[in-house]
């Protein structure tokens, strides 16, 4: 069985879903905010090779831009934001739509499933950057769910 990175389009298909995802957020008025200070210029593609490694593709994440750990301290700090995070969501199924994956496919399923988890897990260090652990390690999912 392909894993769910090859399934996707593997990096391809996944920047492809980056930038669906991307462009909804900007154009969200509660998600935007978020991104209201600038983001890095080659955030889709960063965002893209985080998903593929986490799907089951190459460490190219992990290897260039930075640990989990970096990941979850860009997202921690801000308090608490569960309007923000379900309309992450949203938007994110609405990118899954916007790059033509059908509502009854699984792996639609298993990507909202993972950008449910992934999004959620964030917040749990929304007082401070400071509290988020050093060496965690960026998670991996499959079509059971999270490995490991």
């Amino acid at each position: 069985m392909q894993s769910v990175y090859e399934a996707a389009g593997r990096y391809e298909g996944l920047l492809e879903l980056a930038a669906a995802w991307h462009a909804r957020v900007l154009d969200d008025e509660v998600v935007s905010h978020a991104f209201s200070h600038g983001f890095h210029p080659e955030h889709t593609e960063r965002l893209a090779a985080y998903w593929a490694e986490a799907l089951g593709g190459p460490s190219t994440y992990t290897d260039t831009y930075g640990d989990e750990t970096f990941v979850v301290q860009l997202h921690s700090g801000d308090g608490p934001h569960e309007e923000m995070d379900q309309r992450a969501i949203l938007c994110f199924d609405q990118a899954l739509t916007d790059i033509g994956m059908a509502d009854d496919s699984p792996l639609r399923q298993v990507l909202h499933d993972y950008f449910e988890w992934v999004t959620r897990s964030y917040s749990r260090y929304h007082r401070s950057a400071g509290d988020v652990p050093i060496g965690l390690v960026l998670p991996h999912w499959s079509w059971s769910g999270m490995e490991g």
